[in-house]
Formats: C-alpha cells, structure tokens, sequence
C-alpha cells in the first residue's frame, strides 16, 4: 500500500523547511533511514530520512520548494501503484485527477423553512482574485500580464492554479521549473518558443527589463535568490537594526599572558587535553566569568520587561558556507576552561558536519562573534535580538606602552561591545567593557577562579 513521507518537524519553532536538494528520484527503491533529501530551516542544513520503504512513486516539490512541516512530500509504493488516493497535499504544479463539480441539489422543506443543499463553491460568481487563485498563479499572471478573471481554473474547486497561466500564456509550450522560478522572482518576461528540446523555456532565456545595465554588454552576470538561510539573515539583521537602540563600544586589552597562556596550552602534554584550546576559548571563557558580575548584559529586552538569567548561554557566531550561524553553547557559566573549549570544540564540528540541530541555534543570552582572525581591527557587530548585547573580538595588534623610563611594544587584542541602550546605559556597559580588558590580561589568574 502506497504510504506517505512527511516533512519532519526539526525544532519547536520549525514551521516550514526549503528543500535543497534531492538524493533520490522517483522510480528509485529505499528503505527506511535512507536519506531523500536535504533540507534548511531558518538554522540550519538537515538530511531527512525515509519513514517508509518502497519505490518513489511520486516527489511532491522540486528544490528550491519552501514546504510546511508534516506536509507530504514523497509518496512510496509499489510500482505502477494508483496513488490518487493517497495524494492529500500538493504543489500547485503537480498534476492532479480533476473531479466533476457536483451539482446543487435542492430538497423542498416545509413551510417557510430554506431550503437544504449540497455545499459547494460557486465558481461562477464573482470571488474575488486570493480566493480562487493560488499565490504562485498570481505572481505568474502578473509577470505575463493575464487577467485572471478570463481563465477557468483546473484546481480543486475550479482554483486557478499555476499551469493554467502556463497553459494560457504559452499555447502548451513547455517551461522548466528553473524558468517559471526566475519569472516570479525577477518579473522577467519569456519567449514564445524557447532554446530547449522542443521549444522548452529554459532560465537562459527569460529575459529582465531593467533600465540600469545593457543587457547586450559582455560582463557576465549572476542572479542569486535570497532564500533559506540568507533570507533570514537578512530579516533578522534589519530586524535588529530597525527595532534596537545599538551602540558600540571599542576598547582593547592586554594580550601578553593570554598568549604565552595559548603558547604553553600548546605545547603541553597530550594526556591534558589542552592543545586545542585556541585564543578565541581563552577570550570567550573570560567573557563568561565577566558576566556573573553584569547580569544587566546576560539579558533578553522584550520592549515592556527586561529578563535578567542567572546562567549563560553562550551564542558562538560561526561564518559557514551556507551564511552566518549563531550556535548556543549552554549553562556555561560554571564550567572549567578545558570544558568549556571542549564544548565550543563539538559546535564546531557539528556545525561543519551538518549535523546541529535547530534546537541548538536558538536560546542564547549573550553572543561573541570573532572578526579577529581576517585582521579587523574595530567592528559593530550587530545584536542577536532580544539579547541586550554582543562582543566582537579583533585582531592582536602591538601598541607602545611605557614602562619606568622606557617605551615598549606589547600585544594588545581588540574588543567592540555592541548593547541596546533600550536596556543598558553606557556606563555599565563600559564597565562590563573595562572588567572584561582586565580579566582578559589577568587570563591566567581568572582560570584559577
């Protein structure tokens, strides 16, 4: 018996999963735990695993479908098995068996009682466009310039569904889902007949009006879809910017025992378990030691209330090549420094796996994010709403400092505090700022605490 593969649920505040790319194609056999597809949420990169075995009769959304959780999205069976009635959800451009409208049956009553019918949709009044078309119709109709009220529509109900605009606006000539895609999200316009096998549209040849750059120049150029995790990004960074109050301090500390501290963790026995704890442990370790005396920065800020937390929850900005990703390293406030970079070590590699879950990018109370590294010098970082504030880490520069008569050189590493002055003024801040300096140059001190 044909069976269904749901869209997982990957986290409490999943809703809905982006579909990047499919293992699997239909007509071929899996069992369960055989990996279809991969998927991102608004955190993270996730395979999803067959709940079923059999054939792929049917794969419900192409790549590039954002798709709500435990929503179908493959349907598995035996070969050449009907699947009609299996089918409970699909795509707008999924082909779907097309039933006759029932008529309206009247049945008299008695006295002056209305009379009962059959309810049914009444296609041939005038509703307006949203309810008898679908999203993905009207985009497309408008791209095409159609008018929707001149279309019969082949979807439940007599819906208008997104092959109908194709049917009408290309006398059936066919068009690549990658076409259809650039249309909806450029506004471009198509060809008659396009440069695939028997006039089949494809992305090369939907063309975008634009009045800034000459179509016909030989620069190359690239059209880059925000979605999945950009697209989150880029909501929550103007969602931050718009809705808090940021300011950013710049100060910096002393280097010169928390380098000759790495240098010794380096070089120290393998039976320790301490080589691999880096600068960016040692910097993060003393940030959470520093907030036990500033709970005003271990805070979320929730517009009516302020939420102070007797424990930190450390956010871990990470730069992966699927974007910026914030994993939350937990309850570490009282954790030794072996610990406490044994952990960070597992994010690390978890996050580079894809392996993290959702769950684990989301809860934390302050975050550091480490610009160090690429030799910034001073940043602003941006805050992880609703927490109060944030740290970025720069580069290590040497600054002149005078000691008794003479002037020297010593190592000094570059620290930017970002806070929402909704919730914190600048005096604590700066601070929680110089207190941290201080136990960032007193590293080797803070660690026997």
């Amino acid at each position: 018996m044909a069976e269904q593969i749901l869209m997982p649920k990957l986290g409490n505040s999943v809703e809905e999963c982006l579909i990047t790319e499919w293992l699997k194609n239909e007509g071929d056999t899996i069992a369960v735990g055989d990996i279809i597809c991969t998927v991102e949420t608004d955190k993270a990169a996730v395979d999803v695993e067959a709940s079923a075995a059999g054939v792929i009769l049917k794969i419900l959304y192409p790549e590039g479908e954002e798709v709500s959780v435990l929503k179908p999205i493959v349907i598995v069976g035996e070969p050449g098995e009907d699947i009609s009635n299996v089918v409970t959800s699909v795509p707008d451009d999924a082909p779907i068996k097309n039933e006759p409208v029932p008529s309206v049956v009247d049945t008299p009553g008695s006295g002056d009682s209305p009379s009962k019918t059959e309810s049914v949709p009444d296609i041939t009044g005038k509703k307006s466009e949203s309810e008898f078309s679908s999203p993905r119709a009207r985009n497309l109709a408008y791209a095409e310039g159609i008018d929707l009220s001149a279309i019969p529509g082949t979807g439940p109900s007599g819906r208008i569904i997104e092959r109908d605009i194709l049917k009408i606006s290309s006398n059936n000539v066919p068009v690549s889902a990658a076409a259809i895609e650039k249309m909806l999200s450029s506004g471009g316009v198509r060809p008659a007949i396009g440069s695939g096998i028997g006039g089949r549209v494809l992305t090369s040849d939907i063309t975008i009006a634009t009045d800034d750059f000459d179509l016909t120049s030989p620069a190359e150029t690239k059209e880059i879809p925000v979605k999945g995790v950009r697209k989150i990004i880029s909501d929550l960074m103007l969602k931050s910017l718009t809705t808090s109050a940021q300011l950013t301090l710049n100060s910096s500390a002393n280097a010169e025992n928390l380098l000759r501290l790495r240098k010794r963790l380096k070089n120290s026995s393998d039976t320790l378990g301490l080589k691999r704890i880096s600068v960016n442990d040692l910097v993060m370790f003393a940030v959470v030691r520093t907030l036990k005396g500033y709970p005003e920065l271990n805070a979320h800020f929730l517009g009516d209330k302020i939420i102070q937390y007797g424990h930190v929850n450390l956010g871990i900005a990470v730069d992966t090549d699927r974007g910026l990703m914030v994993p939350v390293v937990k309850n570490v406030q009282n954790l030794s420094l072996k610990d406490f970079a044994d952990n960070n070590r597992n994010v690390y590699d978890r996050i580079s796996s894809n392996t993290i879950l959702p769950d684990e990018l989301t809860g934390a109370t302050f975050t550091v994010t480490n610009l160090g590294g690429l030799g910034i010098e001073s940043f602003t970082p941006v805050l992880n709403i609703p927490e109060v504030a944030i740290v970025g880490v720069n580069n290590i520069q040497l600054k002149p400092v005078r000691k008794n008569s003479e002037v020297i050189y010593e190592s000094f590493i570059g620290l930017s505090l970002t806070f929402n002055h909704q919730a914190i003024d600048g005096a604590p801040a700066a601070r929680f700022l110089h207190s941290l300096s201080r136990n960032i140059k007193d590293i080797d001190l803070l660690i026997a605490l």
